[in-house]
């Protein structure tokens, strides 16, 4: 029950600090597997001010669904994101994703700054005042999601298009035969990490802005677009 996890976990029940209290930030995490490591890293990142959407893979065992609702719901700030996908690794899903659960962020009555976005295997090195104060120190209104001009022998990813592979136990992305067209707006495509810290008004310019869904739909068959998404649109004059 609740309280049993509250307790014999030690989740931190109030903000740690001034500093902290007064500075939310959203998570996303992505899990599909291995409910204990998802525990321990919900107990090392949570804050009572901070909000928290998860997504779990609706491949995932229904059992496994279950646990994750019964821990989700013992806390008013966790939640599970009103839309699921079928996660294909390198996949359009694995985005829309982390989109599904910005759309509830926004929506969020918890006043939130940044998001920051996990998966069920990773694990912080540092405390929520450590991530805070970084964040002020050099980034503040700035995205965190750096990049380069999209290399040569990454060029395969976007040249042609995709489809994504979802059938009895298994998925896996697979390339079609047919050329992509350009990238809309002729915009430049920069690669980098599918792991970022955004601004709150950049994650609202990403759901709003015409460019951003432009590229969200030319993305659709391109492989693990959550690669170049986010660090080309980062990279948008203004």
């Amino acid at each position: 029950n609740c309280s049993t996890i509250l307790k014999t976990l030690h989740f931190i029940t109030r903000p740690l600090s001034e500093e902290e209290g007064n500075f939310s930030l959203a998570y996303i995490i992505t899990i599909h597997k291995e409910l204990e490591m998802f525990v321990k890293l919900l107990r090392a990142i949570y804050m009572p001010q901070n909000i928290y959407c998860v997504h779990v893979d609706e491949k995932s065992p229904q059992d496994y669904k279950a646990a994750v609702q019964n821990i989700v719901d013992c806390f008013e700030n966790i939640f599970i994101s009103s839309k699921r996908e079928n996660v294909v690794y390198a996949g359009f899903s694995r985005l829309q994703a982390d989109i599904n659960c910005m759309r509830d962020l926004v929506h969020s009555k918890i006043q939130w700054s940044y998001v920051i976005n996990l998966c069920g295997q990773d694990y912080p090195i540092k405390t929520n005042k450590d991530i805070i104060r970084y964040i002020k120190s050099k980034w503040n209104g700035k995205n965190m999601t750096p990049g380069v001009v999209q290399p040569l022998h990454m060029k395969h990813r976007t040249q042609v298009s995709y489809r994504e592979y979802v059938r009895s136990g298994m998925s896996y992305m697979y390339p079609t035969k047919n050329i992509k067209a350009k990238p809309p707006y002729n915009l430049t495509i920069y690669f980098g990490s599918a792991y970022y810290i955004l601004t709150k008004e950049f994650v609202e310019f990403t759901l709003t802005d015409a460019r951003a869904k432009d590229l969200l739909e030319w993305s659709r068959d391109t492989y693990s677009p959550d690669e170049h998404y986010w660090v080309t649109l980062n990279r948008l004059n203004g």
